[in-house]
């Protein structure tokens, strides 16, 4: 998965399926936060197979829905297209930029702290 394309209401899907890890239409729908028609979650699972992003399979006259890719894969890849189109390709602007735009608490920033120099702890290995 090179590039990862999803539109606002395909995301919520896909957010409830890693959340839940599979469901059928109805499932999905119910832990939806927009509330959308029964065809139009449908609709949108069906895209989202399409795009390779779920499958299904078949249970009694239902079909279960299944992420093919994991939250984390989908964070990076979005992540980096963000990266690349926004911050120049500089994870370090878009980092100023939390920093700098976000009302961080100093549990927040001693975490980003830790992270960064954990980070560094890894790169002297």
């Amino acid at each position: 998965m090179d590039e990862l394309s999803l539109g606002d209401r395909e995301l919520d899907v896909m957010a409830v399926l890693w959340d839940i890890g599979d469901g059928t239409v109805t499932e999905v729908r119910e832990r939806l936060p927009a509330d959308l028609a029964y065809t139009t979650v449908l609709t949108i699972l069906r895209k989202l197979e399409a795009k390779g992003l779920v499958r299904h399979k078949v249970e009694g006259k239902a079909h279960r829905y299944i992420p093919r890719v994991a939250q984390k894969n989908a964070r990076r890849s979005v992540l980096g297209r963000l990266i690349d189109k926004l911050f120049d390709g500089s994870p370090e602007q878009l980092l100023a930029h939390l920093v700098d735009d976000h009302d961080l608490t100093p549990a927040q920033v001693k975490r980003m702290r830790e992270r960064l120099a954990a980070t560094r702890g890894k790169e002297s290995k």
